[in-house]
């Protein structure tokens, strides 16, 4: 390895998930995007967005949540979901790493022809550490991040790593969103 060590992680950093990630500088920013995907190899999809996601410039994925199936739900007639949500830690400006999560999504076939369509990937960002916008181009928080349960459920798992996050009590707003918006524990099929 060429350069000067990597220092130490900070004491309130977790653990990397051993995905290749790298230290996120100091100014680094928690982030979490969902990853989303109902065509082709949708546990692949997910898998192969967190390693590009891990291998960003200044990134370090500190955890992802477990899979969950969904019913698809602003136009039903296309197959079920496979969701995730990751927490990240970057020092990339949110419209950097949104950049770049549409280039993950290219990258695994996404084309964007029907609105809430289906997908080969998508990667969302959910929540910025300190970041609200109401910008066209990246909305933060999430516009319908608070109405999903198929995200609410994943990020409820991550929560604990909230760090400049609203002050919202996500585990119960996803209890309550799954009585109308089923979400099932993901099984890989071997």
């Amino acid at each position: 390895m060429n350069g000067p060590p990597l220092p130490p992680p900070r004491g309130d950093s977790p653990a990397g998930t051993g995905r290749g990630d790298r230290l996120a500088p100091a100014a680094a920013r928690r982030v979490f995007v969902s990853l989303g995907s109902n065509l082709g190899e949708r546990a692949v999809a997910l898998r192969a967005a967190l390693a590009a996601l891990a291998g960003l410039p200044a990134t370090t994925v500190l955890a992802a949540s477990r899979v969950y199936e969904t019913a698809p739900q602003d136009l039903p007639d296309q197959p079920p979901f496979l969701n995730q949500v990751a927490c990240l830690e970057t020092g990339l400006e949110p419209l950097e790493l949104l950049g770049h999560a549409q280039r993950i999504e290219a990258a695994a076939g996404r084309v964007r022809e029907v609105r809430f369509g289906p997908r080969t990937l998508d990667v969302d960002i959910l929540l910025f550490q300190g970041v609200e916008s109401g910008a066209q181009e990246l909305t933060l928080p999430h516009p319908r991040l608070w109405r999903r349960a198929f995200v609410l459920v994943p990020l409820a798992e991550l929560w604990t790593l909230a760090r400049g996050m609203p002050q919202v009590d996500v585990p119960r707003l996803a209890a309550e969103l799954v009585e109308s918006q089923p979400v099932t524990l993901y099984v890989a099929e071997d």
